[in-house]
Formats: C-alpha cells, sequence, structure tokens
C-alpha cells in the first residue's frame, strides 16, 4: 500500500531525481543526481523541497527527468507503481 512520505526515484540519461510524494498529492523533489558521473547536482532541506513546478522552473534543461517525475508520480497515486 502505497503512504504518503514513500521515497521514490526517478531516473533519466543518467541523471536521477529522488523525491517524496506528499499530502495532499504533490511532488516534493528532496536531490537531483548525476549517476553517469557519480555526482550530486543538487539536494535540499527537508522543509526547503520544490514541487514539481518549482524543480521545472528552477532547472528547465531537465525537462525529460521532470516529465518521468510526473509520470511516476501519477502512476504512484493511482496505484500502478512507478515505472
Amino acid at each position: 500500500m502505497l503512504a504518503m512520505d514513500d521515497i521514490f526515484r526517478t531516473e533519466v540519461d543518467g541523471i536521477e531525481a529522488t523525491w517524496r510524494l506528499h499530502h495532499p498529492p504533490r511532488v516534493g523533489i528532496i536531490k537531483v543526481y548525476n549517476t553517469s558521473e557519480n555526482l550530486p547536482i543538487v539536494a535540499f532541506g527537508p522543509d526547503r523541497c520544490p514541487d514539481l513546478a518549482q524543480a521545472r522552473m528552477r532547472f528547465p534543461k531537465l525537462e525529460k527527468l521532470w516529465d518521468a517525475v510526473r509520470h511516476d508520480f501519477w502512476c504512484s497515486i493511482m496505484g500502478g507503481g512507478t515505472g
């Protein structure tokens, strides 16, 4: 069963977003990591996690990643898991 505040990971082209599902249902981006180069891109404190819209505005070059996070988010809240 899906619980609010579960942690999820979504990866596209070697860039991974770690995010949390908050209540009411929304995404909170925790960190973004370059898995190809083993380097952190950005991390946020627990009370400073941007939602998906804010992340898109701050990091527009990661559009494909944000699209994948949105897909995983909807799969999660609709009961289909991620992927």
